[in-house]
């Protein structure tokens, strides 16, 4: 017995040395490996710190086995770039059973075959590395992997996830399961897999049976999800969100008792979510988010309910919530935004006592918010767009742990209560803003020590607010505007910092009539005092705030007329002075500015000659709406960074830089119109060009359309219109993306034969090319290929719900595209161009045939113009199915026939011109054609009927229609002979006029016109 106890000892005391010594052919490889490899020193924490004086199984990413094998290697973020393709090293370490390769930077190369060598792996972690390709057959390899991680999904903080994108096309994902049926993880995200429903779930349930964790967020995989995929008995975490799944979901409750986590946000889901799942004991998160087309109620919950997360945001969830919620008593996230939930929000979710962020913005919930008396762990509470009214229970600021209340977008009435106990409260951020809340601005707000961020715009607060009260030691972002505030400070120049350690400073719409004292703010770096009744000039101390560390700055929407001199702009970023008073010279901007709006202002004299060089950081110029002359300086080309240039609605000459469209390949929008450019439209548009607006209309340009614009694919606005362009139709963009085609009077000429051919302009949706020469038929235009102008739907592909251009992210700015159209005779600008704003028109051109019958499937068309043509044939009855039409002008054409009683039907329609064809009949009946004026009817001599029979009310009573007499002869028994004289006078000039008429071709046509004159004159009211 003393025996065996020493010998056990003996071998203790042999193997413990050796687990911790590394073999000397591992420790040479894994050096080899560390001097083969590119990568970053500085951001290395595992590498740089290999030392052959150490161990190597005591290096950082190292881990060995009792024999001093490596058998762990994990070199995760450590910015590797190279040096792994064909390395003799690393995959030769062939006891390696876990590899973890994630988060370095790879450039685009594939992943090396070698790996195959590693044929003892049970653990592959290559996400987010950067590598790229097909996944090569020799990953099929490794038979004994348990976990496999390829995936780019959570990379974007590295860059962007689907710039260096794997995909499985040979080997497919059925080949790679089929292979590795020893996995129980596996993460492919943003892996291009491109399968079916049926192909994928069937491939996966039927290889992988001992399969735990299944995700594969953004695969380009499509639905159904199938019920094959529920034959997984041990599935835990299924993740399979941002895939276009279109398809309901199965009843996972029923085969998944041991589900933890199910994941399915952005994937197009239909129907309604299964009740049962919520009720799954093993479930802990659930997120079904941005599923517009989900619906649903929540369920009663079970006790002691396991969910942790449950995030809905952006579905159709409907419903109240049930008392039952309290049941989840684990549950710490709760998102309910932007969903259709109705009712009173119950008390009992006060119970939450692990609750840590709770969102219900963008419902329809009403009342007050519950006590949260118990949830000493909340820290986070949004209760944002909503319809919740009363006052603010004064027991949500008792809460010890709350840091963030936001409850905007609401109806509360009344003043918030002063309460007592707030300096001990952990309140950080408190976000009230557009609601309607009421009265003075709550002093207890200044005794909340924890404060940092205080949002109160857009409500109903009121009365005089001296800026001094605010003493929150930690308070950095303060926003009273737009509230009936008085806001002002004291002009005492005392030590004392007024708002210490604020950062921004909103106080826009403040009634402010004097600069607040804001002379020694040692941290402000947004300052807005715009949309106030700021007068004289801009005081030069205001660029000297926090020793020049002022970086965005809106004075806008004032009465500002110059600027005190000396001034010295500081590195500012954002300089926002549009519409006030200013004059003189155009300032110089800041060389740091990435956003200048000076527009609006009456600014003069030119652009200044090297404008390019203070330039060379701005994404957006806007000098708009002043009263600048000279020419554009080709020093605006050295720009390169410019999104937005916007000159128009000044009195620039000359001619455009042809550097200008060719240097700047990152224009998003070209903005000249409404200035007196004269010359031609440069040819010079780079192949790289990004134009999304170019609108060059109201000048005197001359000659053609330049055919570079062709490669400008992703133009959706182009507006040349009233200039002097002598060309045939733009057939060069049938590539690009328009949605907006002004052309209107030039010296555009030729047919359309071209415009058949387009049908890349699926969101067309404004079109005009009046008064120009074109000329041919157009009963060949197919008008269903517009897709844009058939459904309102088509055209809400954006989120905004009209044209714009957002250039780059800052705080919430971009360029709204503006354009004129004419309308009821009238030019139109139309500030905002709304996404479900239709119309064409081709009026004042030489057309002829007839209207196609295919008009009438635009059926969100609002405005049709075909004026002034010589269009033939009858009006298409097919134009009765424009129901929301506002606006149809076919005068002055040669149209016959009925005006069609289905445009009767159009409830919509506010402008109708039919004047000058060949129409005749009588005139449909409507409630809208009653409103209509003689005039729309004008110029057709066989139109009868309201309005333009005065009688027609009497019809009724047995009046005929004028031209159409019953056969009702009344004879009088005595010769009348002053009518007899009268008819033979009538005979004779008769007479004559038909000898005229039929042997005198100037006198046809003069006998013609005044008939039509005389005729109107007579009957235009009947």
């Amino acid at each position: 017995m003393k025996t065996l106890f020493f010998l056990s000892i003996f071998c203790i005391t042999c193997i413990l040395p050796a687990s911790s010594q590394c073999l000397d052919d591992q420790k040479s490889l894994l050096l080899g490996l560390r001097n083969s490899l590119i990568f970053n020193l500085s951001a290395s924490k595992k590498l740089v710190h290999w030392n052959h004086n150490i161990d190597c199984c005591n290096w950082d990413g190292v881990e060995c086995d009792v024999f001093g094998h490596v058998i762990s290697l994990q070199l995760d973020r450590e910015m590797i770039s190279g040096g792994i393709e064909n390395s003799e090293y690393l995959f030769n370490l062939s006891y390696l059973e876990k590899l973890n390769l994630a988060s370095n930077k790879f450039n685009k190369i594939q992943i090396p075959k070698g790996i195959s060598n590693l044929a003892n792996l049970t653990h592959l972690n290559l996400s987010c590395a950067g590598f790229a390709g097909q996944v090569p057959h020799e990953v099929l390899r490794l038979k004994k992997l348990a976990s496999l991680d390829l995936s780019a999904f959570v990379c974007s903080h590295l860059f962007s996830p689907f710039l260096f994108q794997l995909y499985l096309e040979n080997p497919n994902l059925k080949m790679l399961v089929q292979n590795l049926k020893e996995l129980k993880e596996l993460y492919l995200d943003a892996v291009a897999i491109s399968a079916q429903g049926n192909d994928w779930c069937h491939a996966i349930s039927s290889s992988l049976p001992d399969l735990r964790i299944l995700s594969l967020r953004s695969c380009h995989l499509s639905g159904p999800i199938v019920s094959s995929l529920l034959e997984l008995p041990s599935l835990s975490v299924l993740l399979l969100d941002h895939n276009d799944l279109a398809s309901a979901v199965p009843d996972f409750s029923a085969n998944f008792s041991g589900l933890t986590t199910l994941s399915l946000a952005s994937c197009s889901l239909l129907g309604s979510f299964p009740e049962k799942v919520f009720e799954m004991l093993s479930l802990q998160n659930l997120d079904l988010s941005d599923n517009m087309l989900l619906s649903g109620t929540l369920p009663n919950f079970p006790q002691n309910g396991s969910l942790r997360t449950m995030v809905l945001r952006g579905t159709n969830f409907s419903g109240s919530l049930p008392d039952s919620i309290s049941n989840l008593s684990m549950l710490s996230n709760l998102d309910l935004s932007s969903c259709s939930f109705i009712g009173l929000i119950p008390s009992t979710i006060g119970n939450l006592t692990e609750l840590t962020y709770l969102d219900i913005s963008s419902n329809n919930f009403n009342g007050s918010i519950p006590l949260f008396r118990l949830s000493k762990k909340l820290t986070y509470i949004d209760a944002s767009h909503n319809s919740l009214t009363g006052n603010i229970p004064s027991s949500l600021f008792a809460l010890p742990s709350l840091t963030i209340l936001w409850l905007s977008d609401n109806e509360f009435h009344g003043q918030v209560q002063e309460l007592s106990n707030l300096s001990s409260s952990l309140l950080e951020e408190l976000d009230v803003r557009y609601n309607h809340l009421e009265g003075p601005i709550p002093k207890f707000f200044s005794e909340l020590e924890q404060l940092k961020m205080l949002l109160l715009s857009s409500n109903k607060f009121k009365g005089t607010v001296q800026l001094e009260m605010f003493k929150n030691p930690h308070l950095d972002t303060l926003d009273l505007s737009h509230n009936d505030l008085f806001v002002q400070s004291t002009d005492s120049d005392s030590s004392l910092l007024m708002l210490p350690n604020v950062i921004t400073l909103i106080l826009a719409s403040c009634k402010l009539q004097r600069f607040p004292s804001l002379h020694r703010q040692p941290r402000l770096f947004e300052l807005d005092l715009s949309s106030n009744q700021l007068k004289g000039e801009i005081p030069n101390w205001i660029w000297e705030i926090g020793n020049g560390s002022l970086g965005h700055l809106n004075l806008s929407n004032n009465l500002l007329h110059g600027f005190q001199k000396p001034y010295k702009f500081p590195s500012l970023y954002v300089l926002d002075l549009h519409s006030n008073q200013l004059l003189g010279e155009l300032p110089i901007p800041p060389l740091s500015s990435y956003y200048v709006d000076y527009s609006y202002n009456y600014f003069t004299n030119s652009v200044p000659d090297d404008i390019g060089r203070f330039l060379c950081r701005a994404h957006f110029f806007f000098a708009s709406n002043n009263n600048l002359t000279g020419e554009i300086p080709p020093s605006i080309c050295s720009a390169y960074a410019l999104h937005v240039l916007d000159l128009s609605a000044n009195a620039l000459t000359g001619g455009i830089p042809p550097c200008l469209p060719y240097n700047i390949s990152r224009f998003g929008v070209l903005s000249l119109g409404r200035n007196n450019l004269s010359g031609t439209i440069p040819d010079t548009f780079s192949v790289n060009c990004n134009l999304q607006t170019l609108d060059l209309s109201k000048n005197v340009l001359t000659g053609k359309i330049p055919r570079s614009l062709g490669n400008c694919a992703s133009i959706e606005l182009l507006n040349i219109g009233n200039n002097r362009i002598e060309d045939t139709f733009p057939c060069l963009l049938m590539k690009t993306s328009l949605r907006v085609l002004i052309l209107r009077s030039n010296k555009l000429y030729g047919d359309l034969q071209c415009l058949e051919a387009i049908q890349e302009w699926l969101n067309l949706q404004i079109i005009d090319i009046s008064t120009n020469n074109f000329s041919g038929g157009i009963s060949f235009l197919s008008f269903s290929k517009w897709r844009g102008m058939i459904s309102a739907n088509n055209n809400k592909q954006s989120k905004y719900n009209h044209l714009r251009f957002d250039f780059f992210e800052l705080n919430g700015r971009y360029y709204q595209d503006a354009v004129t159209v004419s309308l009821k005779g009238l030019e139109m600008e139309l500030k905002k161009i709304l996404i479900i704003f239709t119309s064409i028109d081709f009026s004042n051109n030489k057309f002829h045939g007839e209207i196609p019958y295919s008009i009438g499937d635009l059926k969100s068309l609002y405005g049709l113009n075909l004026s002034h043509n010589e269009l033939t044939g009858s009006i298409p009855t097919s134009i009765g199915n424009l129901t929301q039409l506002g606006f149809l002008d076919l005068s002055v054409n040669k149209l016959t026939g009925k005006i069609p009683v289905e445009l009767a039907s159009l409830t919509f329609i506010s402008f109708l011109n039919l004047s000058y064809n060949r129409l005749f009949g009588e005139i449909p009946e409507g409630p809208q054609f009653r409103t209509f004026l003689p005039a729309s009817f004008e110029g057709n001599l066989g139109l009868y009927g309201c309005p333009v029979d005065t009688s027609c009310n009497k019809k009724a009573s047995g009046v005929s229609p004028p031209g159409f007499q019953t056969e009702e002869v009344h004879l009088k028994k005595e010769i009348d002979w002053d009518y007899v004289s009268a008819a033979l006078g009538f005979a004779v000039a008769f007479g004559s006029t038909v000898w005229l008429t039929l042997h005198c071709k100037r006198w046809r046509e003069m006998f013609f016109g005044k008939v039509d004159q005389i005729y109107l004159k007579f009957f235009p009211r009947r």
